[in-house]
């Protein structure tokens, strides 16, 4: 096991770039799913990003099959399908969760079909199934990175419009602000940001790096505000810790990450100072006691 010490000079190792490189994307993809996690948690639609992780799987499969950059391909894909969500989601004959159901999983369906019609394919993709965030192409951070700076813009200029739309969708849409438009920009934020981190944990585990990490700050604060500043650093720290733990000891490196962020989880679960087990139960013991002391 490496001490801190020489995890940080194996990361200004000029022979080891590709180190700092994944660090720098663990977390940026960290960031920007903390933040978007967070309206993924408050509406219940954790599904959804499940749902995209198989969704940008089409526009993986084409991007590989002409040689072209994978993250713009998935972004393509998950923005289309994500689209498509939006629309049919307007009949409120069926629920959200049913139409995400139909249309992701078809669009994983159809990746399956695209990719193996190239030979040879089985292996060239796996890292989009599992992570290999040490073997991300220069290109890719520059994709990254404006990607995550688009995002966040996006969040700082629509954020009271997407609580509105969390917290109350009829009353949002009474007060005449656009639910639709809303819904259809919040589906497309999440499919970027899924793509985006598709690279560090995998197209399996994406759900945990934009679920987890908000969870765990809701179950921190009652206040939204540092419910999202909470999520992306809880992340952050998942992905420098995860990553140090992985190259220190030969661990994949994706399920490292997603590993110490529920860790995490579980901590607060525990021990959160309003909404922990432990503190639950004693405030469940006082009342027990206030009550048999009274009778």
């Amino acid at each position: 096991m490496l001490t801190p010490q020489e995890f940080v000079a194996d990361l200004v190792n000029p022979a080891l770039s590709f180190l700092p490189k994944a660090l720098f994307v663990a977390l940026l993809s960290s960031a920007v799913c903390g933040i978007i996690g967070c309206y993924v948690v408050l509406r219940g639609m954790a599904f959804i990003g499940d749902a995209v992780a198989h969704a940008v799987f089409p526009g993986l499969a084409v991007a590989f099959v002409i040689q072209g950059n994978l993250v713009l391909g998935g972004a393509v894909a998950g923005v289309l399908t994500a689209v498509a969500v939006a629309v049919f989601s307007q009949n409120r004959r069926l629920r959200e969760d049913s139409v995400i159901g139909v249309f992701f999983v078809a669009a994983f369906a159809l990746g399956i079909v695209i990719i193996s019609r190239s030979p040879g394919y089985s292996g060239s993709l796996q890292q989009f199934l599992f992570g290999s965030i040490t073997g991300i192409p220069d290109e890719d951070l520059v994709v990254v990175a404006v990607s995550t700076a688009a995002l966040l813009v996006l969040t700082f200029l629509f954020h009271k419009e997407f609580v509105a739309v969390t917290l109350d969708r009829e009353s949002a849409r009474a007060l005449g602000l656009p639910v639709f438009a809303l819904d259809l920009a919040l589906y497309v934020m999440v499919s970027i940001a899924v793509v985006i981190s598709v690279q560090t944990i995998g197209n399996i585990l994406v759900l945990a790096l934009l679920v987890t990490p908000a969870a765990t700050a809701r179950l921190l604060t009652d206040r939204l505000g540092v419910m999202m500043l909470l999520s992306p650093l809880i992340g952050a720290v998942s992905a420098l810790v995860g990553l140090y733990l992985s190259w220190s000891a030969d661990l994949p490196t994706g399920g490292t990450i997603v590993l110490v962020a529920t860790g995490f989880f579980l901590l607060a679960w525990t021990l959160a100072p309003r909404h922990g087990m432990l503190i639950r139960a004693a405030r469940h013991l006082r009342r027990t006691g206030h009550r048999t002391a009274w009778k």
